[in-house]
């Protein structure tokens, strides 16, 4: 069974900050595949199914995202799944906005949600499917800007963002990574900065 986790804070005031997005690529996937992420289990809301008829479980840690590791280990370990079962997906300031990158494996890259889940499994190797939020310009604080609400210019932009995301993880599990980073790890067509 693969273990599709997205990372965000819980909480109506981060609903539509960046940081959030790996929230909304599950609800893309469970609105999908008829999924419904609902049970309360190991600190996070989860549901079961199936995509591109492989078992899958769904899960948005509700641990606030620098402590996602501590949900995520415990729902593998009850779950019997390995590092290798798991996808996760998030935002990253290092890329470009509207890109996604697919990495077998990794740094955190200063991503507080990764290295807490990186320091509770003890291990690096897991899927991870980044979704690019850089503006496009210096930010002054990082922070802020990932937890600031998505601009209503680039609203369009964020849900087709979503909408990719939740595709590249349908190509993991359907293809898998190495095939699907062929595909997806490409510079998005026509994207933006807010500059623009």
């Amino acid at each position: 069974m693969f273990l599709v986790a997205g990372l965000g804070n819980p909480g109506e005031e981060y609903e539509n900050s960046p940081h959030n997005l790996g929230f909304r690529v599950i609800d893309q996937l469970a609105e999908m595949h008829g999924i419904r992420v609902t049970r309360k289990d190991s600190q996070a809301l989860m549901g079961l199914g199936a995509i591109a008829g492989q078992p899958v479980m769904l899960a948005k840690p509700q641990t606030f995202m620098n402590l996602s590791g501590g949900s995520i280990k415990p729902l593998m370990e009850k779950h019997s799944l390995t590092a290798a079962d798991l996808i996760l997906v998030y935002d990253e300031l290092d890329l470009p906005w509207g890109e996604i990158k697919i990495k077998p494996q990794g740094s955190s890259a200063g991503h507080n949600g990764v290295q807490s889940v990186i320091s509770s499994l003890g291990t690096k190797e897991f899927t991870r499917v980044r979704l690019g939020v850089s503006p496009g310009h210096p930010v002054s604080d990082g922070a802020a800007y990932v937890l600031a609400p998505i601009r209503r210019s680039q609203r369009k932009e964020s849900d087709q963002l979503v909408a990719r995301g939740a595709e590249a993880v349908g190509s993991i599990i359907a293809e898998g990574v190495a095939k699907s980073m062929t595909i997806y790890n490409r510079r998005a067509q026509g994207s933006k900065t807010e500059e623009e």
